[in-house]
């Protein structure tokens, strides 16, 4: 960043300028290798930060106009619907031992609503128990097998979101959405043919001896967090019930830079890390400092009039950079 008091340098793993196609930025940001893990029975996040208009929700799902009835063209599509594609390739390549579903969620003033279940977006409580950690309770799970099933329930979520426009977006996210994918990927049993078991004879009765090998089951999920973008109602020109979603949202967006920055610290000394502070902290908890994968994608905006929310980003990607977690 060259600016007047503000050359500053920031290393990360890739970056993509104005000109970088979608393409560019799911082949070069690692999203394929997450899918994969994702169905080899890895916890994967991936999370959308920076400013209000800085291009999240384009990165993640493509232009905002699409509908089932008028899609986009393949080209501008998101991570989301690329990832989507992989992992059903990867699914009939590996014929039908893989069990798909999806739930998606939005936080919104502090409350956790079910995008999917029939009806105006009820709230669900937020629950804690030791073997599940921080989880939604009620929260609808829709199965799906094809691409088209997948896309529809994105657009179907999507469309119930709060948005809002204001100064600086037209279609500004005015809540935190998590959609996420469940793969269960089945244990498949390859017994021996007929003739082939003990002596010559293949067994087949309730005490017979086990033959062949069960490979064992593993449970994955891939994670897509768009969140709602940082914004000072300055800026942004909000009041009224604009200035206390911005208020929610700013507020989220602290306690989760809070947990970064503890996160980022050397093991040894780490305090304790406040993930109650927010609905958000608590739904991420897992995806940031436990046993999964995360990949963080920081939208910045090129024009100068940013420039403090854009030091702000760069900044906070640089602290989530440092942490590292142990899948």
């Amino acid at each position: 960043v060259s600016a007047a008091r503000h050359d500053a340098t920031f290393g990360f793993s890739a970056v993509f300028d104005t000109g970088a196609s979608q393409e560019d930025v799911f082949e070069g940001s690692g999203m394929r290798q997450l899918v994969e893990l994702a169905i080899n029975g890895f916890s994967c996040t991936v999370f959308a930060f920076g400013q209000t208009g800085s291009g999240k929700t384009y990165t993640l799902m493509g232009p905002l106009a699409q509908r089932e009835t008028q899609p986009a063209s393949p080209a501008l599509l998101g991570l989301m619907q690329r990832s989507f594609a992989c992992l059903l390739e990867q699914s009939q390549s590996r014929g039908s031992d893989l069990a798909l579903s999806a739930s998606y969620l939005e936080i919104y003033n502090e409350q956790v609503r079910d995008l999917l279940s029939p009806g105006p977006p009820c709230t669900l409580p937020l629950r804690w128990s030791k073997t599940r950690g921080f989880y939604v309770e009620n929260q609808l799970s829709v199965d799906f097998n094809s691409l088209e099933a997948i896309v529809s329930l994105l657009l179907q979520g999507s469309q119930r979101r709060r948005t809002s426009a204001h100064a600086l977006n037209r279609h500004s996210s005015r809540s935190h959405a998590l959609l996420t994918i469940h793969i269960h990927s089945r244990g498949v049993s390859t017994d021996p043919a007929p003739g082939e078991g003990l002596g010559g004879v293949h067994h087949s009765g309730a005490n017979s001896p086990s033959l062949g090998c069960t490979c064992p089951s593993k449970q994955g999920t891939l994670c897509f967090v768009d969140l709602a973008g940082s914004e000072r109602v300055k800026e942004t020109g909000s009041s009224g019930e604009l200035s206390v979603e911005a208020n929610s949202i700013n507020r989220s967006l602290l306690a989760l830079g809070h947990c970064i920055s503890l996160l980022a610290k050397p093991r040894g000394k780490r305090t304790h890390i406040p993930y109650r502070d927010s609905k958000l902290t608590r739904l991420l908890a897992r995806s940031l400092g436990g046993s999964g994968i995360t990949l963080m994608v920081a939208c910045i905006s090129p024009s100068s009039r940013c420039l403090p929310e854009t030091l702000s980003t760069l900044h906070y990607a640089c602290r989530a950079r440092r942490v590292t977690t142990r899948p």
